[in-house]
């Protein structure tokens, strides 16, 4: 009896990347993520072994760390744009983070004021082992230091300069007292 020829996970991404568009090869890598596809065979491998391939610098960038600015999903992309809109500082995007011999991959990094943000969609956090294991990092992120916080599409899509108003309260430093004890107004945006 004769099957149906499959490939494997990591070699379709492979073969897609050489025939979609950027933007599909992302939203197809998002997804692979989501549903966490693991296989022998990675994609890293398949860089190595074919590396004049069409699509190879797209996979690549896909399978590293997540440079600045590169998103993964439209989440990612809507909130950048929310980000440049009202002028705020653009965070680390898909930046790894290392605490308490775990590591971590943040959705929107600003290190510098230990601040991070997860842009929350139904699928990557909508599983019960998700919702436990997304307390636990919150919980660990706030006692390192940190200040996480969850965003979601509806929320950059229906209240976006609540969402903006929020983030500059979070990422402006702590107003000074004015020596009475109370704190200093922050100052008009």
């Amino acid at each position: 009896m004769w099957g149906i020829p499959v490939t494997s996970v990591a070699r379709t991404m492979f073969d897609l990347a050489g025939t979609l568009t950027e933007r599909e090869v992302e939203r197809a890598w998002n997804e692979m993520e989501v549903r966490e596809y693991r296989v022998r065979l990675s994609v890293p491998d398949l860089i190595e072994r074919y590396p004049g391939r069409p699509g190879i610098a797209l996979l690549g960038r896909l399978a590293g760390d997540g440079a600045v600015g590169i998103t993964r999903n439209e989440l990612g992309e809507a909130f950048l744009a929310l980000i440049d809109r009202f002028d705020l500082p653009r965070p680390r995007m898909n930046a790894h983070l290392a605490i308490r011999n775990r590591f971590y991959e943040v959705d929107c990094l600003w290190e510098d004021r230990k601040v991070a943000i997860e842009l929350d969609g139904g699928g990557a956090h909508g599983t019960k082992k998700a919702f436990q294991d997304d307390r636990e990092r919150d919980r660990i992120l706030a006692a390192e230091g940190y200040t996480p916080a969850r965003i979601t599409w509806r929320q950059i899509l229906e209240t976006p300069d609540e969402v903006a108003s929020d983030l500059h309260l979070i990422l402006t430093p702590y107003p000074l007292s004015n020596g009475s004890g109370a704190l200093r107004p922050l100052p008009p945006r």
